[in-house]
């Protein structure tokens, strides 16, 4: 008689693999789960576990003969998050290609707050400790933006928020992790190897050839090759990460199209690919980065001593004012000084609970402040601080597009209430100025125009040929 009762730890059936992957795409599954992560490392390092936790975390294992004997800590910040790096290289590509960087109009706001972002708390980090006389090393620290931890919080709270918001957050998170990855690249790497950059150069170049000259299409291919020029790239001494930011970007983000002109395929290769991996790096990537990288001391005495000290104290202050003092500041002067314009569905306090959602670096700013401090005490006090930061900026966010996703709701109450039960919103019927309305009525107006704005766009786009080869 066949066992019919399902294993406790069994493979799940297709169809639950499909939905659990689709979870992990959503922002909102893959920021709570990077959160739980980060939960399990601090109980873990501040519990009895923590010497067991050390141990595993210190745990060296690997080839040494190619360089390759890392602890487990190391495997997965500058192993695992590569696949992080690759997910953001894509997105970047594609951003570039075919999203809003494409368009210069549209891409000014968040390029230029993404800028700001990124140079003011790196300017209240050397600030604060040129006055305390602390290490500047960790000056790129509070610079990065956690894309996943942001957006999973805005998807949380803010479900009627303007779809702009949400946009415009995306569009700074990108430039900031090109910023991040530029950060890295020059400034957090030390004695080049160039034999080992070379030939991971030539398998970047080999890994293009691959996938836009030849068929070749096989994961048995790619994942070897990748790994290869990961590898290259560890022994080189540029960040490993890198090499999973260059192959995102080589990946072909547009459609390939036939002799008539039109396309011939009905995804991207950069798209279904990313729509493999993300899973993977939201679900086990990152999530394991941040068991291991998260794992600080959280005892009263243990953040009093990490505010008090100017590296802790400006990571935190970088994290929670300069991001809010940057990224506003640099919207408000771009929108006043230039051209660009704040798309209309959005509204200035909507900006400031993004600039506070800025403020919530974990991935990427721990990465670094493993990669600017070699004293164990120094870095466990910028961890410390991260988390610090990060949590302020996450709670004063919330609270404020809390407010404002009220608003919203009310506001959409207001444009589909219909009472008289005539398929006709009642405010569409209502021409007295005095009566509708003014913030609906200024909305509607706004999104005309924008409608008009993007038509006359496309059709540019259209007379300009821009749909050449990337």
């Amino acid at each position: 008689m066949p066992d019919s009762r399902t294993p406790l730890f069994g493979l799940p059936s297709p169809a639950e693999r499909r939905r659990l992957a689709d979870a992990l795409r959503t922002e909102t599954v893959g920021g709570i789960v990077l959160l739980a992560a980060a939960v399990v490392a601090l109980l873990l390092a501040n519990t009895p576990l923590s010497d067991a936790y050390e141990s595993v975390s210190d745990f060296h294992f690997g080839v040494p003969a190619l360089g390759l004997d890392l602890s487990v800590a190391h495997w997965a910040s500058d192993g695992a998050l590569t696949v992080f790096f690759f997910v953001a290289g894509i997105e970047l590509k594609r951003e570039l290609l075919t999203g809003e960087l494409r368009r210069p109009a549209a891409a000014a706001l968040p390029v230029v707050a993404a800028f700001c972002g990124m140079a003011v708390p790196a300017l209240v980090y050397v600030a604060v400790n040129v006055v305390g006389g602390g290490d500047l090393d960790g000056w790129a620290v509070p610079m990065a933006t956690d894309i996943a931890f942001a957006l999973g919080v805005l998807a949380v709270i803010g479900t009627n928020l303007p779809s702009g918001i949400r946009a415009f957050l995306l569009t700074l998170a990108i430039v900031d992790d090109l910023g991040a990855i530029v950060v890295i690249a020059v400034f957090y790497t030390s004695g080049l190897d160039w034999l080992a950059l070379g030939g991971a150069l030539a398998g970047l170049a080999l890994f293009w050839v691959l996938h836009h000259r030849t068929p070749v299409r096989g994961w048995y291919v790619y994942v070897p090759l990748g790994l290869v020029i990961w590898a290259l790239m560890y022994n080189s001494g540029v960040h490993a990460t890198i090499a999973g930011v260059a192959m995102g970007m080589l990946l072909r983000v547009r459609l390939r199209k036939g002799a008539d002109g039109a396309p011939d395929e009905e995804v991207s290769p950069a798209e279904h690919i990313e729509h493999l991996v993300r899973p993977l790096s939201a679900g086990f990537v990152v999530p394991l980065f941040a068991l291991f990288a998260a794992g600080v001391g959280v005892s009263g005495s243990a953040l009093a001593e990490t505010v008090r000290q100017p590296e802790g104290l400006g990571v935190v202050l970088g994290l929670f004012a300069g991001k809010i003092l940057g990224v506003f500041g640099g919207t408000y002067l771009a929108a006043r000084f230039t051209r660009a314009r704040l798309n209309p569905d959005l509204s200035w306090p909507d900006v400031a609970g993004v600039s506070m959602l800025a403020g919530i670096g974990f991935t990427v700013s721990l990465l670094v402040s493993e990669l600017a401090f070699t004293d164990a005490e120094t870095m466990e006090r910028v961890k410390a601080a991260v988390l610090v930061g990060s949590l302020l900026s996450a709670l004063c966010a919330g609270v404020l597009l809390r407010m404002r996703d009220k608003k919203y709701r009310k506001l959409w109450e207001d444009e589909t209430r219909d009472e008289d039960l005539d398929g006709i919103a009642d405010i569409d019927q209502d021409e007295d100025p005095v009566t509708r309305p003014a913030e609906a009525r200024r909305r509607a107006e706004a999104r005309e125009r924008e409608r008009a704005a993007r038509a006359e766009g496309a059709e540019r786009d259209g007379r300009d040929g821009r749909e050449g080869r990337d």
